[in-house]
């Protein structure tokens, strides 16, 4: 449940790599040390890079096979050798590979998530995983540089990695598809400009994951405005169940529970069931048993938590990366985990047969719980006061607002502007 949503929380052409010749040093937790060198093969279109990470012990590493070039992947280091696995315990107990998708790849935010998804820090220490990588055409050397630091990385998890800018390649087989990449708002742009021009990012994208993905592939917008953003992938995707889509609406609920421990003077593990004041608790009591200043709660603490972003700018020049990738990962394990017993998550998730008055057919923050198998289910015993009421309501105008405004992205029709404000997104002040 967002601040103002229950707040209002509310991306290659191929670049040709130097034909110079390029030489890795690999150590790849072996007991020798390999020193090989490549030349790149000539790009094809709709070119892709394929990788797979060897495990701690190997046998004896056999070079790919020179086939048909049109087919053959480019790679990198360590990851242009293959390897017939020793039967190890530690393989022996790990889970079955899942495919992770994640556009947007050489941003900020992928730098500091991608590297968490690898050491088991999302998933587990039992999960493998593979990364596919999507990017753009003025990205794409910049993915190289982001495969390189992985494979530098040695994370025995991570077995396999593939960058490409076709939607169509990346996401193929995806069981999870992390869209990150969007276009920034940029000085004298129109709202509506920016919900068109990233709307048509995530009506491509959704069209691909409902092509070649995985048919129940979990789907978590972080390109803003993500609630609308989610929409638009979602109603792209018609095969893929609408429950499956989640905006990124985490970053509010640790904002929130991080100005609520500093008002009470404890530390944030104490707080639960937040972002609303309304419905949070201290230490197990609510929290205006705790907080008696209510002009504070109503006033100051949400706009503390809507504004954050923004005063994070100010103070060092940079946007919340590190923070939103850390929400990415709360976000996905609050799925792959059971929900504590009296505690729910918060996540912007499709709105049909909601309990809560809600419009329907719109994506809207709400509270959730899982019991860790990447499914959710909504909180019934909310609270709901006038106050809090009033907050959705405007929440859920803005939303249908913007529904409107991207009608011809969502096969509902001419697009019709009217958005009841030029309002800010997150970090844009």
């Amino acid at each position: 449940m967002a601040v103002a949503q229950f707040s209002s929380s509310t991306s290659c052409t191929k670049t040709n790599l130097p034909a110079s010749q390029l030489s890795y040093s690999s150590t790849n937790r072996l007991t020798l040390h390999r020193r090989f060198s490549f030349r790149p093969l000539p790009r094809t279109q709709n070119a892709r890079i394929f990788c797979s990470v060897a495990p701690n012990q190997v046998e004896a590493p056999v070079a790919v096979q020179d086939t048909d070039p049109k087919k053959k992947p480019e790679c990198y280091g360590v990851f242009c050798l293959t390897y017939d696995l020793k039967a190890e315990e530690e393989t022996k107990t790990w889970k079955k590979l899942i495919n992770i998708a994640v556009s947007g790849a050489a941003g900020m935010i992928s730098n500091h998530l991608l590297f968490k998804l690898a050491s088991g820090e999302v998933f587990g220490p039992d999960q493998p995983i593979a990364l596919k990588l999507l990017g753009s055409e003025r990205s794409i050397q910049a993915l190289e540089g982001v495969a390189m630091e992985l494979e530098d990385s040695l994370y025995p998890l991570l077995r396999e990695v593939s960058i490409g800018i076709d939607p169509f390649e990346v996401f193929q087989d995806a069981e999870w598809a992390l869209l990150i990449g969007a276009k920034p708002r940029g000085p004298g742009m129109e709202r509506a400009d920016l919900l068109d021009i990233n709307g048509q990012i995530f009506a491509a994208q959704g069209k691909a994951l409902n092509a070649v993905a995985s048919h129940n592939v979990k789907v978590m917008v972080v390109g803003n405005p993500c609630n609308t953003n989610a929409l638009i992938c979602m109603k792209n995707a018609p095969n893929i169940p609408a429950k499956n889509f989640h905006a990124l609406t985490r970053l509010d609920e640790n904002r929130a529970k991080c100005q609520l421990a500093l008002k009470a003077g404890v530390f944030y593990d104490k707080v639960s069931n937040v972002p609303d004041f309304l419905n949070a608790r201290i230490n197990g009591l609510p929290v205006k048993e705790v907080i008696k200043d209510i002009k504070w709660l109503e006033e100051e603490f949400t706009e503390k938590v809507q504004k954050r972003g923004g005063a994070l700018i100010q103070k060092w020049g940079r946007s919340s990366a590190a923070s939103t990738a850390v929400s990415i990962v709360d976000g996905i394990r609050s799925l792959v985990t059971p929900t504590p017993e009296g505690d729910w998550f918060s996540s912007g998730v499709y709105t049909n047969g909601n309990p809560y008055g809600i419009a329907e057919d719109i994506v809207f923050s709400m509270p959730c719980t899982s019991k860790g198998d990447g499914d959710y289910e909504l909180v019934k015993d909310v609270i709901i006061d006038d106050y809090l009421r009033k907050r959705i309501k405007k929440t859920e105008a803005e939303l249908l607002a913007e529904k409107r405004c991207v009608a011809h992205l969502t096969g509902e029709g001419i697009a019709v502007c009217d958005l009841p404000e030029d309002t800010m997104l997150p970090g844009e002040m």
